[in-house]
């Protein structure tokens, strides 16, 4: 069992900053693709991004590039999402997942096995 606990969130204005935290427990020694998705209300899940179980490759929607910037810290099991000029329309409930067991599309939510709780993003205008 993979435990993933996200942080981070909060209520900020357009064009402000937040880091959002994903931290892994579980399966101490093992590294795995993580991603971040978000759920706005009267929305479909959506892709934000992913990175590979090294941090080598990264993958963004192209709603946050330029924005938004994934990485992770292996040694403290923790994923990252450095969020820039936020906008209202980022504001949803941001997912953290893990992709261990199947090894597909990272775009896919569908191919991640484990999932966060949760953090809300609100930005106002």
């Amino acid at each position: 069992q993979v435990q993933l606990v996200e942080s981070g969130g909060g209520l900020v204005q357009a064009g402000a900053s937040l880091r959002l935290s994903c931290a892994a427990s579980g399966r101490p020694g093992s590294t795995f693709p993580m991603g971040w998705f978000r759920h706005a209300p009267g929305k479909d899940r959506e892709f934000v991004a992913a990175i590979s179980w090294n941090g080598d490759n990264t993958y963004s929607a192209d709603s946050v590039k330029g924005r938004f910037t994934i990485s992770r810290d292996n040694a403290k099991n923790t994923v990252y999402l450095q969020m820039n000029s936020l906008k209202p329309e980022d504001t949803a409930v941001y997912y953290c997942a893990a992709q261990i067991c199947n090894s597909g599309s990272l775009y896919d939510a569908v191919m991640y096995d484990y999932w966060g709780h949760g953090t809300q993003v609100t930005v106002s205008s």
